[in-house]
């Protein structure tokens, strides 16, 4: 018995060994044998860095809003590096500092490089919905950065797998979309020459105006004027970015309506849901909700409410095109109009909400995602192609765009000092 017990004794100590030698070997990423849904090794997927790169570019003219009158564009560019040697690319971009939203591109490189990072360096890149979960339950709002990050994560993916990112959302029903153009000096005159210009060019026959900061009889006399000189050329549409009280728009939308205005974009505060259902009821131009929708959540409470005819339909409001395309599905639900808006990104975010908007059922209302053309430099290698009224959206791998590295190094900020975090491997 004892020299049974000895020899099994024995026997266990050898297998312990043997266990205990195999973890002695040099460190091993913990992906490496590993592979994702789609066959592809994680080890090669995980994302080593994200680069974030505040960029300012001129515009080619004073663009007014009603909180803020933008005299250039500033972008905040973000590079996900990837084990294999793929690179994704996306942009976060917001108007006005904080003039119109919560989030500033100078927050967004911030918690990207101190809050983001740590949470993606490591994981695989090419499961986006694992790594923008995992976003979402550490972080709370941040949608804007939540965008340009989902964006660089599909790039990457498209890249990899060697299809266009609308592919990747489901599958593109059309190659271009209608693009409206917005009418922003504040002169009659010169906003009619614009938009003949437009017209002529065959680049434009949609035609938003920006409203709300001056006297209210002198706007509805600017918008009336314009319309009056396109006639059924083209639509004309406004946008009030919620300048008016309740009662004025009451009034306004009616004249609006009765003057052959398409469209009027957020009239009111974003908190008076009750006002936009009102206007909603009696105005003869749809009313459409933007600011009112800064989540999914909003759009879904809207719906219900019968707050607004129309969505404006934002990746950087939403968190992301995937999350755009939520709110897009709640809208179609609720017999909702779309409409693609636009926070004057440059070409990335523009591509990145165009691969989404392509993949739409109906986008009745068509889309604003003019941004790129607002701009006099790029730091793209290719512009994006604009003709015959439409945005052409490529079919190439990923976003269908590559940077100009030598414009970027041109036009970035912070041209001595780069902040990118990387991935620590432990020996």
């Amino acid at each position: 018995m004892n020299t049974f017990k000895l020899l099994n004794t024995f026997k266990v100590s050898s297998q312990t060994n043997s266990i205990l030698a195999s973890r002695k070997k040099p460190y091993q990423n913990p992906f490496q044998n590993f592979k994702n849904l789609t066959g592809i090794d994680m080890r090669a997927t995980a994302i080593e860095s994200i680069e974030t790169i505040i960029v300012d570019l001129p515009t080619i003219r004073p663009h007014k809003l009603a909180m803020h009158t933008m005299q250039n564009q500033t972008l905040v560019i973000i590079r996900v590096r990837c084990a294999d040697g793929i690179e994704g690319i996306g942009e976060s971009t917001t108007i006005g500092g904080l003039a119109y939203g919560n989030e500033s591109p100078d927050s967004i490189k911030t918690n990207i490089d101190t809050h983001f990072a740590p949470l993606l360096l490591g994981q695989d890149s090419g499961n986006v919905n694992a790594a923008m979960l995992r976003l979402e339950r550490s972080i709370r709002g941040n949608t804007f950065a939540k965008s340009g990050i989902e964006s660089a994560l599909l790039d990457a993916q498209g890249k990899r797998l060697g299809l266009p990112v609308s592919e990747l959302l489901g599958g593109r029903v059309r190659d271009a979309l209608s693009v409206a153009w917005t009418l922003a000096s504040g002169d009659t005159a010169k906003d009619i020459a614009e938009a003949e210009q437009m017209l002529d060019l065959r680049r434009h026959r949609i035609f938003k105006l920006k409203i709300g900061a001056g006297e209210v009889n002198r706007d509805l006399a600017h918008v009336i004027a314009i319309k009056k000189a396109l006639g059924d050329r083209a639509s004309v549409r406004v946008d009030v970015n919620q300048a008016w009280d309740e009662a004025v728009a009451l009034r306004a939308c009616r004249i609006l309506g009765s003057n052959g205005i398409d469209l009027i974009e957020q009239p009111i505060s974003r908190n008076n849901r009750a006002g936009m259902v009102r206007l909603n009821t009696v105005s003869p131009a749809p009313i459409m909700a933007d600011e009112s929708i800064e989540c999914v959540e909003d759009a879904f409470n809207l719906a219900r409410e019968g707050a607004a005819s129309v969505f404006a339909l934002k990746i950087a409001k939403n968190g992301g095109p995937r999350a755009v395309l939520r709110t897009a599905a709640i809208a179609e639900a609720a017999g909702i109009g779309l409409y693609g808006g636009t926070m004057l990104e440059g070409g990335i975010g523009t591509l990145a909400s165009a691969h989404a908007f392509v993949t739409l059922n109906t986008l009745g209302w068509d889309t604003e995602l003019f941004g790129p053309l607002l701009l006099t430099e790029d730091i793209l290698s290719e512009p994006l192609v604009y003709r015959d009224f439409q945005l052409h959206v490529p079919q190439t791998p990923g976003l269908g765009l590559s940077l100009d590295e030598e414009r970027l190094a041109f036009f970035r900020r912070d041209k001595v000092s780069r902040t990118t975090s990387t991935a620590v491997h432990r020996a």
